[in-house]
């Protein structure tokens, strides 16, 4: 009886992939030099991924696993913004230690066919923001709030694969800091200050509409459409003045 692989040919194939990207930069991977790490003939290639774009595909989606793998596996506190924190330095950890595959992964975004395990960080994202939220500590939307940390972490990163040999070692910590300062508020329990009207109204606001979709059953769909759009109002308008 003739044994299973323990590798199919397929496998060997992304996993040659990904390590000529790790050890020469996306010039590395041609169809000779996969085929040679993975021990197959190149027509294997086509046929399992029908081309080069079709393998450096497979080659991000095996990316944003492993990058989902890290997240999934770290572990987040009591502190909303401290995980903020946490998770924003995973990421670019992340990101400058895998330069090649960082940059198939982001520097060429494709919505069209975007992986699951994307979708899957994106909502680990938002999930933490969603957190920050509903303790009264974002100012500004949960959806705001991604799209500004997705921003700037990317551009971090890329900046220091770019600039590797004069990287700013202070560059990540120093954009942290004033990104999480622009989308969150202080403790209310320990600030020592008086909230301004406007970012108080915010904040609940905020944190409201954070809450709503677990404790709307007793709202009819009109009416929880009109809640959220008048809490976002407030939540805007309070952003607007801060």
């Amino acid at each position: 009886m003739t044994s299973t692989p323990v590798d199919s040919a397929q496998e060997r194939i992304l996993k040659a992939t990904c390590d000529l990207l790790e050890q020469g930069g996306r010039s590395a991977v041609s169809t000779r030099a996969v085929s040679a790490a993975a021990g197959v003939q190149p027509q294997t290639i086509y046929r399992q991924f029908g081309d080069m774009a079709g393998l450096l595909d497979a080659a991000a989606q095996e990316g944003f696993r492993r990058y989902l793998g890290s997240k999934s596996s770290a572990a987040f506190g009591a502190d909303p913004v401290a995980d903020l924190r946490a998770g924003w330095d995973l990421h670019i950890d992340f990101g400058v230690n895998n330069p090649a595959l960082y940059l198939l992964m982001y520097g060429e975004p494709d919505s069209r066919r975007q992986p699951e395990a994307a979708r899957q960080t994106q909502d680990i994202l938002r999930n933490l923001l969603d957190a920050a939220a509903r303790a009264g500590r974002l100012r500004m939307d949960v959806d705001a709030a991604a799209s500004l940390i997705h921003a700037l972490g990317i551009g971090v990163v890329i900046s220091a694969i770019g600039n590797k040999a004069e990287a700013d070692t202070g560059l990540s910590e120093r954009v942290r800091e004033l990104a999480i300062e622009a989308i969150t508020t202080e403790d209310a329990r320990e600030s020592s200050g008086a909230q301004r009207p406007d970012d108080d109204a915010a904040r609940h606001a905020i944190a409201l509409r954070s809450l709503v979709p677990a404790a709307s059953s007793g709202l009819t769909p009109g009416e929880s459409l009109l809640l959220d759009e008048l809490l976002a109002r407030v939540a805007k308008a309070g952003a607007a003045e801060a």
